[in-house]
């Protein structure tokens, strides 16, 4: 094994050059999901890894069709003694805006300063490609990768991955696995290697609330006729207690609580409030009474207000009693809560709440996910652990994320497959934003990370 590692390592070491050129033609290519006149980019980038996996030597590889964008799917079967791990990720990119904020062009490849900058840089494309160079130094020094390996290339998670559902539920039986291992993801620091546990589901609906048939004058109507958004901001109010707490009735019933060994865990996570509070020019933390930020951040259940709109918007002023008025909300779920039964919830807490001058109407959008949570007994948990044991010498922290990743309940429900993360995104990658950048250290070691964890899956999830 160690022999292995130390070949892959070299055969790493001498590619880079290479690899980091395949790697900028990949970011040169626009493939922005959100936007139609992309769309063409996004299938080009789609082709684009398709050949790669092919240019590695996977025997099987073929574009999957969706509602919307293509599956890059490929299959290299080794033996049927071996686990079956299948690869996930995403050549999908985020819109650049705004463009004057970049310090070199988006899709331009840079290298400054140590860091590869672009649009995909670390999100996910160069996690993607990291992932694909060490398997590719496995498969040059043995002939063939250490386990069976399926790969699972989406082109919809910056919209959500609205076709991901379907497409999963339709080639249940080609995308069967032991295990998924996401090459999306990151570390919880520079020199602090992580283990992700969980992530949270979402549901999201719009409350439209109206009190007459058409806006009136506030002098005339403004004593007699209640105005809208006065009814749906006091509507709004009732969400939520003074402190924080979310005050729907049955949110909280399925919550799966933390034990004191979870909250031991969150606790040894290093945690700033002073850092935090700077990052987003905040003067306070806020939340749920009873838990640290991170337990809240990571472990407990939101309900966000995320717009609400309504009567005159523009300069100046207008003497208008308004008519309607509309609020935007989005949920983030823990297990073992369901995004259905919580809309439900909303749903009939806005109709206890309206008072009876006023008409409501609550309309749910789709992209509802589940929260995901691995098996702490699972053993390609323990083997990545080892992994970043030896990378870094030291033990990894567990931690959790707020966000939703809506793929990985998916595999484990439909494939019964729990997700492995194991990417090396940092805080400091400016993902989303301009500027997006990708350190070379570990775009390095992510590739380094995955010479050594295939053949340990090899050894602790062999099938007997």
């Amino acid at each position: 094994m160690q022999d292995l590692v130390q070949r892959c390592d070299r055969y790493l070491a001498e590619h880079e050059a290479e690899h980091l050129q395949a790697l900028g033609d990949l970011l040169r290519i626009p493939s922005v999901s959100a936007l139609p006149q992309h769309q063409a980019d996004v299938q080009r980038a789609a082709e684009w890894v398709a050949a790669r996996l092919r240019a590695l030597g996977v025997p099987e590889v073929r574009l999957l069709e969706t509602e919307r964008n293509p599956i890059v799917f490929g299959h290299w079967p080794v033996d049927p003694s071996l686990p079956t791990a299948l690869v996930y990720g995403h050549y999908d990119v985020q819109p650049p805006d705004p463009l004057e904020l970049w310090e070199t062009p988006p899709f331009e490849p840079t290298l400054r300063d140590g860091r590869l900058y672009a649009r995909g840089a670390s999100d996910d494309k160069g996690n993607l490609f990291a992932a694909l160079c060490g398997i590719e130094a496995l498969v040059r020094i043995i002939g063939h990768p250490p386990i069976n390996l399926k790969f699972f290339f989406e082109g919809e998670e910056e919209i959500g991955s609205p076709s991901m559902a379907a497409a999963i539920r339709q080639y249940r039986e080609l995308l069967a696995c032991d295990v998924v291992i996401s090459a999306d993801g990151g570390m919880y620091g520079h020199d602090q290697p992580s283990l992700t546990l969980s992530s949270k589901g979402i549901c999201a609906c719009q409350v439209d609330l109206r009190t007459a048939a058409t806006d009136m004058h506030s002098g005339q109507y403004g004593a007699v006729i209640a105005n809208a958004v006065q009814t749906l901001v006091q509507l709004a109010a009732t969400f939520h207690t003074p402190d924080g707490r979310v005050a729907v009735a049955g949110f909280y019933d399925k919550v799966r609580e933390l034990s004191p060994e979870e909250r031991a865990e969150i606790a040894a996570v290093p945690f700033d409030p002073e850092a935090f509070l700077a990052n987003v020019g905040a003067k306070a933390l806020w939340g749920e009474p009873g838990y640290t930020p991170l337990e809240r951040a990571w472990a407990r259940p939101t309900l966000d207000l995320n717009g609400f709109w309504g009567g005159f918007q523009g300069e100046g002023i207008k003497t208008v009693t308004p008519c309607e008025a509309h609020l935007k909300i989005t949920c983030r779920l823990v297990p073992d809560q369901d995004p259905e039964e919580i809309l439900d919830l909303i749903e009939r807490h806005v109709q206890a709440h309206c008072p009876p001058w006023a008409e409501v109407r609550v309309t749910r959008f789709p992209g509802s996910a589940r929260p995901f949570a691995i098996r702490r007994d699972h053993p390609a948990l323990a083997a990545a652990r080892a992994v970043l044991r030896e990378l870094y010498g030291k033990e990894p922290l567990m931690i959790r994320v707020g966000g939703t990743i809506p793929v990985a309940e998916l595999f484990q429900r439909e494939l019964g497959a729990d997700m492995l993360f194991f990417a090396w995104g940092m805080p400091d990658n400016r993902v989303h934003a301009p500027n997006e950048s990708y350190r070379l250290e570990d775009f390095r070691t992510m590739a380094r990370g995955y010479v050594r964890l295939l053949p340990r899956l090899a050894t602790v999830m062999a099938r007997t």
